[in-house]
């Protein structure tokens, strides 16, 4: 702040306060912009990393039933069963689908009273008129398969791309949905549209009275293509990954992690990155130059574990929390080599067990990755501390 007075002392007398305040909030936001250094980890020693499940086709989300039994979706319209580390060969459900570009199904989530109240939610893209929409549905989940109950939220945009898709109930016990703006910018500060959003619904679809927009499922807007979401555990803050753009308005890079507040504005397509405007909210980590699209997160020890796409790395963020915010200490590259080139190739989600390990899986058949042997994958990261 030394810097800062000695500047502004330095003109005093020939501006206004106005002018003042414009400099020391561009000071902060320069300091907020600044790149940080990584740390990329092609290996990591404090951990084992083992194949838990292969030969998936394209796998987007991992929920656990208990210890020994869980469920990921496929995005051609399977969900599969998993128990005690084997995959069932029958699908536990199939859900008719349109599986064209990135759209398919997307995010599974249990109610949070499971098993108590047997429900699994599931968002995906469907066909109708000509045209492409994305909803979540809720089926009952059996012993060996799930069936169909209701729809909970429906005539969500969709498309090829940017349809969002994750979903998950948070600590209040309402279910999250982040949807994508189909690369139609606007839409996203469209409040009348369900795309470029966070929604907020109750678990049988109905909206919570507390929402910030009376009658609308809307939670937050301004969002381009928000991937994954979880909760801080021990602010209960909800964060967000969100994809930056890919060649609109002659821009790239600038994928983010927002910490999401209600009824919050994240700027796109008014702002790309770090705007600096009071009427946005700017993301706590922004990768400017690299493009890092992020997709599932989570925390796991107290720090968010990001899953990337092109850029082929579990990324470890390491964060202190601050009275009204966070500070970024560190962000490592766990399995890449550089920017663009991982040990496993494109990561889609990673989820944190009930035994106490890590888990991720892989996308190399999406048709953007080179696929290995086995492909697609889920692998267990184990600590070895534990």
């Amino acid at each position: 702040m030394g810097f800062i007075a000695s500047r502004i002392r330095g003109i005093m007398n020939k501006r206004s306060l106005f002018v003042i305040v414009l400099f020391v909030l561009s000071c902060m936001r320069d300091a907020h912009d600044a790149p940080r250094k990584e740390f990329f980890r092609p290996s990591v020693e404090e951990v084992n990393v083992e194949v838990w499940v292969e030969n998936l086709e394209i796998p987007w989300s991992l929920v656990f039933l208990s210890r020994d039994r869980a469920l990921v979706s496929e995005r051609p319209g399977r969900i599969r069963l998993i128990e005690n580390g084997r995959l069932r060969k029958e699908p536990y459900a199939v859900i008719n689908v349109s599986h064209i570009g990135e759209g398919g199904l997307m995010g599974i989530a249990l109610h949070p009273e499971f098993p108590a109240k047997p429900y699994l939610y599931a968002m995906h893209t469907y066909r109708k008129g000509g045209k492409l929409y994305n909803r979540v549905i809720r089926l009952r989940a059996l012993e060996d398969k799930a069936v169909m109950d209701k729809i909970i939220v429906d005539d969500i945009p969709g498309g090829r791309f940017h349809n969002g898709g994750r979903i998950a109930f948070g600590p209040d016990g309402m279910l999250y949905i982040t949807t994508g703006e189909i690369f139609q910018a606007e839409l996203a500060q469209d409040l009348s549209s369900l795309g470029g959003k966070i929604l907020r619904v109750k678990p049988d679809g109905s909206i919570p009275g507390d929402n910030p927009f009376p009658g609308s499922p809307i939670y937050s807007y301004g969002h381009r293509n928000p991937q994954g979401i979880a909760w801080h555990p021990v602010t209960g803050d909800l964060f967000e990954s969100e994809h930056g753009p890919s060649g609109e308005f002659a821009a790239s890079a600038n994928d983010e992690i927002n910490v999401i507040v209600k009824g919050g504005n994240y700027g796109w397509p008014r702002v790309i990155g770090i705007g600096g405007k009071k009427e946005y909210i700017d993301p706590i980590v922004l990768w400017k130059e690299h493009a890092t699209p992020p997709s599932g997160i989570t925390f796991y020890r107290g720090d968010l574990f990001v899953a990337t796409l092109r850029s082929q790395a579990l990324i470890r963020i390491k964060l202190s929390v601050l009275d009204g915010g966070y500070r970024v200490e560190r962000i490592e590259r766990w399995f890449a080599k550089n920017y663009q080139e991982g040990v496993f190739g494109r990561i889609r989600d990673v989820v944190a067990g009930p035994d106490g390990f890590l888990y991720f899986l892989t996308n190399n058949r999406d048709g953007r990755g080179f696929p290995r042997p086995g492909d697609d994958k889920i692998y267990r990261i184990v600590p070895k501390d534990l």
